[in-house]
């Protein structure tokens, strides 16, 4: 395996860098990423369900500043962290109120951390963005973003062994992850990493075995359970890591269970393994 080296201090000066946008919680992307799910089209003055704000607030780059991994260039607001591999590992999110369909609304993002770890597939650097989203001065839910980046695999190399998924799910759901789910989803983020529909690319270039699932397709995917088998609740806190990557050319189940006293909800994903791909919980607002 190669060991792609960085200046961590040099990239610890992001630390702090924030930058906003601004946009307009559009009736029409709603209603697309509403199709994609086979879920009911939000109208004007509805509140936006939770994470489906992920499809607004473009990070758009010419493309002339693309990277070889189709995303912008990094060393503008994210650090330029040496290393081919990014992912998207995890995140926190606080929903204080929902996002209303058809209202604009504003993003203030924050580098909050840049690190360095060494994990099982070699040297790791994790940012973590902290989003705030507010509507008419008030905020309306904040974010922590994980990002990790590591090194391509050694020819050759074997993935590492999964780690099995809880059992006893009160309810689940499988799901065919097909090329044009991902498309979809790829077009509504406005999202031009490679490894989401270039098979060649993902395949030849970064050593994965198929066009891989958007981290934050699946964490939508585990709150639509959610919403799909407890209507009605309301989201006050969602937290999700993702464990191991889920890839178009296998299905894979999104599960859930009530723990606790029923406001705390288990969330994860499988693959068709029955190895965990992602862990999630979600607390129920009273």
């Amino acid at each position: 395996m190669s060991q792609t080296a960085f200046d961590l201090p040099l990239l610890q000066q992001w630390v702090g860098k924030t930058e906003t946008h601004q946009d307009i919680i559009q009736p029409a992307l709603a209603g697309a990423l509403a199709a994609t799910l086979e879920r009911a089209m939000p109208a004007p003055g509805d509140g936006l369900p939770p994470l489906w704000h992920w499809i607004y607030f473009w990070s758009v780059a010419p493309q002339s500043r693309l990277g070889a991994d189709g995303h912008p260039q990094r060393g503008g607001f994210l650090p330029p962290v040496p290393l081919p591999r990014r992912m998207w590992a995890g995140g926190r999110l606080t929903f204080t109120a929902p996002l209303v369909v058809g209202n604009e609304a504003t993003r203030t993002s924050r580098i909050a951390s840049v690190e360095a770890k060494s994990g099982a597939t070699g040297q790791l650097a994790f940012v973590t963005v902290r989003h705030e989203i507010a509507q008419e001065g008030r905020i309306a839910l904040t974010e922590e973003h994980d990002i990790v980046y590591r090194d391509l695999p050694a020819p050759g190399a074997s993935q590492p062994a999964g780690k099995p998924a809880p059992l006893g799910a009160a309810f689940s759901r499988d799901i065919t992850p097909d090329p044009v789910l991902l498309f979809r989803y790829s077009a509504l983020t406005f999202n031009g990493h490679r490894i989401h529909y270039d098979r060649s690319y993902v395949t030849g270039v970064e050593g994965y075995p198929g066009l891989i699932v958007h981290g934050p397709l699946i964490a939508t995917l585990l709150l639509d359970l959610l919403h799909r088998n407890m209507p009605g609740a309301r989201v006050a806190s969602f937290a999700f890591r993702a464990v191991g990557p889920l890839f178009d050319i296998d299905p894979f189940r999104v599960c859930g269970k009530p723990t606790g006293d029923g406001k705390t909800i288990a969330l994860w994903a499988q693959n068709h393994r029955g190895d965990l791909a992602m862990q999630a919980e979600a607390q129920i607002a009273n």
